[in-house]
């Protein structure tokens, strides 16, 4: 049901993104920018009303590992008082922001988050609500420890086997690394994920009446995993491909980044690194070491996720 849901707001989306994509800036964005607050970044100019200017800007921590933002926290932005004729700023005030601009597609996804935000008290304290895909890229023959609370001193409940490399004489369809185990990431905290639903480790893509029954089983339950043992795909989150956000919205400033055989970003290969999660947005690396938000991961080992 929520693959449903994402694709319904993907296509009401998709208009609204291609529209928005050769955007100018409005003139008057250039002067607010020096009346920025120390500590935010801005992003889009995404409103003008005759001689008032609305900037959204986004704490410069917002893409920091140690503080990632949250889709699910109230936001400012930068109120600017423009000249006459709107091109160019004369003072601005930080103001709090009542929503989502009806401009932009975070209003689409308004609901999907407000369904999420509504499973909080489902989580353990303190956790960000999520919802990606992932998997394990723990190569320990051991498996990855999968702990009761996000601490490498809690208690193991189970484990999430390496990459498996199945052997059916020629007719399986393992790929050269192995299948990975997968599973569905629904919190974070302090470095940790939370995830559930672990499957055996390429049955989804194998012959059904051929996987064996000796394949490794990981810990399908609730648990938390180390963020830096956790990969994924990139996803068509419906929004701009090739880059980051420097925050979870589609406003904050964006930032372009490559794949790992070169090229701009897109649903074709995944991040070098996941860091945190907030909604259906993912903080990550890219391949060429840029730190910013996607929206959407998925685990499909197969194919890519558009």
């Amino acid at each position: 049901m929520r693959v449903l849901r994402l694709i319904a707001a993907s296509i009401l989306c998709i208009a609204t993104q291609a529209a928005r994509a050769d955007d100018t800036e409005p003139a008057w964005r250039a002067s607010a920018l020096a009346m920025v607050p120390a500590g935010y970044v801005a992003g889009t100019a995404y409103r003008t009303d005759g001689s008032t200017g609305y900037l959204a800007v986004y704490p410069a921590t917002s893409n920091d590992p140690k503080t990632p933002a949250s889709v699910f926290a109230a936001r400012q932005a930068l109120v600017v008082t423009l000249t006459p004729d709107a091109t160019r700023a004369v003072s601005a005030e930080l103001k709090p922001r009542t929503g989502p601009d009806p401009g932009n597609d975070d209003t689409d996804f308004a609901k999907l988050h407000a369904d999420l935000a509504g499973k909080r008290a489902t989580l353990p304290d303190g956790t960000e609500p999520c919802d990606l895909g992932a998997w394990s890229v723990d190569k320990d023959p051991n498996g990855l420890n999968v702990r009761a609370e996000p601490s490498v001193k809690a208690r193991v409940l189970g484990t999430l086997p390496p990459p498996y490399r199945l052997k059916l004489g020629g007719a399986e369809n393992t790929p050269e690394g192995g299948w990975l185990t997968e599973f569905r990431i629904i919190g974070f905290k302090d470095g940790w994920f939370l995830i559930e639903g672990a499957k055996p480790p390429g049955k989804d893509y194998e012959d059904d009446k051929k996987y064996p029954r000796s394949a490794p089983k990981p810990y399908a339950g609730r648990g938390w995993v180390a963020s830096n043992k956790v990969g994924a795909s990139y996803a068509n989150g419906a929004t701009r491909m090739g880059g980051l956000f420097q925050a979870p919205f589609v406003d904050a400033k964006w930032m372009p980044a490559q794949r790992e055989l070169g090229g701009p970003i897109d649903t074709d290969g995944g991040p070098k690194r996941i860091f945190a999660c907030s909604g259906l947005w993912g903080l990550v690396e890219s391949q060429d070491g840029v730190r910013g938000w996607w929206r959407a991961l998925c685990s499909n080992q197969v194919t890519n996720c558009s």
